[in-house]
């Protein structure tokens, strides 16, 4: 059963940066989400924990049908974030989908054991710590994207090339094996989820934001 009572007009989760805020509010869209604590008998009869069964319900009521533009990798990632039934085991610990892809994929996206917001490929490959990390570098690409002078996209052998020396992590991303870094007038993201899930260095890649005042750099 969906619920038809939020507006269409998304409330940022508290904790974002004004930078995060501002895309969600702005870029973002609301649509009826699904109440799966009305699975919740169905799943526990499948084996499935109570308390996964309550994260991925806390993870629907913070995040659940809100949708937000394509990212500048991974095929645009989810359309729509929303939960569904967890998978796992005791031993290997629980997931669940953190969201539909946009196209068909070789792997999904998938909220894991802490938390961490990651794909699915043959490994299961964490790229940020939580969903607010994520949700922060998508923020971050659109508002580089829109101040930067120039954009470069470096592939491959290459990236590993770059001299990150001059440059600090940008914490808000909590980036695992996606990170952003900032510099003097420039940003610089690199995506190894790929690299890493599916064992393809050919699909590592950094973009390179420059030309950046200080708005650029940080906006909010």
């Amino acid at each position: 059963m969906a619920d038809n009572s939020v507006s269409l007009i998304p409330v940022p989760p508290a904790g974002l940066s004004r930078r995060a805020q501002r895309f969600v509010e702005v870029d973002g869209v609301r649509v009826p989400r699904q109440d799966i604590r009305r699975h919740r008998d169905a799943w526990i009869g499948y084996g499935i924990p109570a308390a996964e069964i309550e994260r991925a319900a806390a993870f629907q009521d913070r995040w659940g049908g809100i949708a937000l533009p394509p990212a500048p990798f991974y095929e645009g990632v989810p359309r729509i974030l929303g939960a569904d039934l967890p998978e796992g085991s005791a031993t290997e610990g629980w997931s669940f989908p953190a969201g539909s892809c946009r196209v068909s994929m070789a792997y999904g996206f998938m909220i894991g054991p802490e938390g961490a917001f990651g794909i699915d490929a043959y490994r299961w490959t964490p790229l940020h710590a939580s969903t607010d990390g994520w949700v922060e570098s998508l923020a971050l690409a659109a508002h580089a994207h829109r101040w930067a002078k120039t954009v470069t996209r470096i592939k491959g052998k290459a990236v590993e090339a770059l001299d990150l020396g001059g440059y600090d992590p940008v914490p808000e991303v909590q980036g695992l094996t996606d990170t952003w870094w900032r510099g003097k007038d420039s940003l610089i993201a690199i995506y190894r989820g790929e690299t890493v899930g599916l064992d393809a260095p050919q699909c590592l890649e950094a973009h390179v934001y420059g030309g950046l005042d200080e708005w650029g750099l940080h906006g909010g």
